[in-house]
């Protein structure tokens, strides 16, 4: 289940995950960046077996919170059932999309923006994420203008957008 929202991330009641997608209603989301002491961003390849974008590269990892947990704590859950660690995460900003994704499906969410730092070992579950890397941010702007489309959707819409919340709080 997931929760639905308007605009402003008011709830407007739950729905199950496939509906949504299928529907393409707004619900709530999140995504996480974590970078390492070298300000290199941790990215993840979806798992080859996700009901969406599999194969894909995108950041660290996203996710919805289940309805009535927090945003932070679901964020929290998912960097350790996707990457097997936990760090600290500081919330950076929202932003909303709607696309088209594989299989007929359509992402439209309201998307809470996490980022940590971390330098330690890392445990892939591969039902979730077939590989890490880690990339500069100089290296991925580049890498996205060339292969846009090994990116999630999310991400190429994301980076930006990161790139210039980076720049302000520095």
């Amino acid at each position: 289940m997931v929760v639905l929202v308007d605009e402003r991330d008011n709830e407007l009641g739950v729905m199950e995950k496939m509906e949504v997608h299928q529907k393409g209603l707004l619900h709530r989301a999140f995504s996480v960046f974590i970078f390492n002491s070298r300000n290199e961003m941790l990215l993840q390849r979806r798992a080859a077996s996700k009901y969406h974008s599999g194969g894909l590269w995108t950041n660290t990892c996203c996710s919805h919170p289940y309805p009535g947990e927090s945003v932070i704590d679901a964020a929290k859950r998912r960097l350790t059932e996707e990457m097997g660690f936990i760090t600290e995460l500081e919330f950076a900003f929202n932003f909303t999309y709607k696309a088209s994704l594989d299989k007929g499906l359509t992402e439209n969410e309201f998307d809470h923006v996490f980022i940590g730092k971390y330098d330690g070992d890392i445990n892939l579950n591969f039902s979730e994420a077939g590989d890490y890397c880690f990339k500069s941010m100089a290296d991925l702007k580049h890498e996205l203008a060339l292969h846009p489309l090994k990116y999630t959707i999310w991400f190429r819409i994301a980076f930006p957008l990161l790139e210039k919340y980076l720049i302000k709080s520095s």
